[in-house]
């Protein structure tokens, strides 16, 4: 009998996404390890080590294997982030021994990001300028035509494999993003965008359909961008990268996806930096802008976001009426009915709307009900949610009063914490001590601040 085959993990690493889409091609080939290699002229037990992410795969192997599986260029299209991450662990093994705990893991990768972050977060956010924004984009009428440069056939020009390949690397950096934070691998996402999307964008699309799919996929890379700009706290840079992205679904005639990033991403970004006012006015916009094409679950997540707004400004009734409006919607959604990118807002993710709806509204019961559905259903992979919702859930323990168990949460929040390397997740931990402080001579609160100092340096308090 063959052994079972290793689990794979995709959001590791790029080498781990490779090895996972290696195994999907072959297995979709109903073939062995030791028949692939065979076919490919390599040992079955290189296939199995690369599939395992236990070895890079060299050019010849990774072009062998496209052959042989017949993936038109899906895993050749992966080489040059194999050969980025090669160069970067490359790097890290000819350092000098680094450190042995995660808070002081953290601390470094901080250190060598600081120069970037401390350049950037200085951009301010500025919320005055999202309502002419929104309007341009309530009143833009159907994107233009696009014009078809260069001559039928020149080497120069967008075709579909450019876009296939530009979609595979975005589903990977948003993976590793989940996992690993911003802090991690933003400079990769950066370097992709400079090198690989701009060039893209600056040639011509092989027709008009193409053109409107990059104009959307690029959207979607600008959107990560502000996402991970968030991530990193440079909240003036993600405005401006959410902004970028907004204007791209509009030269894509992408109306659905850019009530999106108005509600979603502008609208949070806006709360997250204190400005409910304008978050809301955002989400408005982007719910009445969208009606005649929005599906089910875009729809929820529109409403979502008006509710967190209505629940941040003490309107709880309000807020309670979109949950229901986001509730009713999203029970009627089917998955293969939605775009691909919102595919994930499950009602677990509502949930975690709900949640933090409910902890702004100082209601710690239904806060902490909603945050067992969200974390019971959360991904593994997805650390720095599990980090965030777990700390959370802690801050509404310490609200209702159950210190121990607010403490015991916390420590687990910490450990998420420690493995990813987030600002967001950093000032959640930050909050939780704030939110423990009335009980800071606690033995156990004691122990906790002790802990966030060994594990988490930068949210000590």
């Amino acid at each position: 009998m063959g052994q079972t085959p290793r689990m794979l993990q995709p959001s590791l690493s790029e080498r781990h996404f490779f090895g996972a889409e290696l195994r999907r091609l072959r297995e979709r080939a109903n073939l062995s390890q030791a028949r692939l290699g065979t076919m490919i002229r390599f040992s079955a037990d290189l296939v199995r080590r690369v599939e395992t992410a236990d070895r890079f795969p060299s050019r010849e192997f990774v072009e062998a294997c496209d052959r042989a599986l017949a993936a038109g260029g899906a895993l050749t299209r992966l080489l040059p982030l194999l050969e980025g991450s090669r160069a970067n662990e490359g790097m890290r093994t000819a350092s000098p021994s680094g450190p042995t705990n995660a808070g002081s893991l953290l601390a470094a990768q901080a250190e060598e990001t600081r120069g970037v972050a401390d350049m950037v977060v200085r951009v301010p956010f500025q919320p005055g300028v999202l309502d002419r924004a929104a309007l341009d984009w309530l009143n833009a009428s159907a994107g233009p035509r696009l014009s078809v440069a260069g001559r039928a056939g020149s080497p120069d020009q967008v075709r579909e494999e450019d876009l296939d390949s530009a979609e595979t690397a975005l589903a990977m950096f948003r993976q590793l993003d989940h996992t690993h934070g911003a802090g991690r691998i933003y400079a990769q996402v950066q370097r992709y965008v400079e090198r690989e999307l701009n060039r893209l964008l600056a040639s011509p699309p092989a027709s008009e359909a193409i053109g409107r799919h990059l104009y959307t996929l690029a959207a979607g890379f600008f959107e990560l961008c502000g996402y991970q700009a968030v991530d990193t706290g440079a909240h003036g840079l993600a405005q401006r990268r959410y902004l970028r992205a907004l204007r791209l679904t509009q030269a894509g005639d992408d109306r659905l996806f850019g009530s999106y990033l108005l509600a979603v991403n502008i609208g949070h970004l806006a709360l997250h930096c204190g400005h409910p006012e304008p978050a809301l006015r955002m989400a408005l916009t982007a719910v009445r802008g969208s009606e005649p094409q929005a599906t089910p679950a875009v729809t929820a997540a529109l409403h979502a976001v008006v509710a967190r707004t209505h629940a941040r400004l003490g309107h709880e009734g309000d807020c309670l009426t979109h949950l229901d409006i986001a509730e009713r919607h999203l029970a009627r959604s089917k998955p293969e009915d939605e775009p691909s990118w919102i595919r994930y807002f499950t009602p677990a993710y509502l949930a975690d709307e709900i949640a933090h709806c409910f902890h702004d509204l100082g209601r710690p019961q239904q806060t902490q009900r909603h945050l067992g559905e969200a974390l019971t259903e959360l991904s593994p992979t997805h650390v720095r949610r599990l980090a965030i919702d777990t700390a959370l859930l802690a801050s509404s323990l310490a609200a209702a009063g159950k210190i121990d168990e607010a403490c015991a949460t916390a420590h687990t929040a910490v450990d998420h914490a420690a493995r990813i390397t987030s600002h967001r997740c950093l000032q959640r931990i930050v909050e939780v001590q704030a939110d423990l402080e009335p009980y800071r001579c606690e033995p156990e609160v004691r122990e906790l601040s002790d802990y966030v100092r060994q594990q988490l340096p930068l949210a000590a308090l």
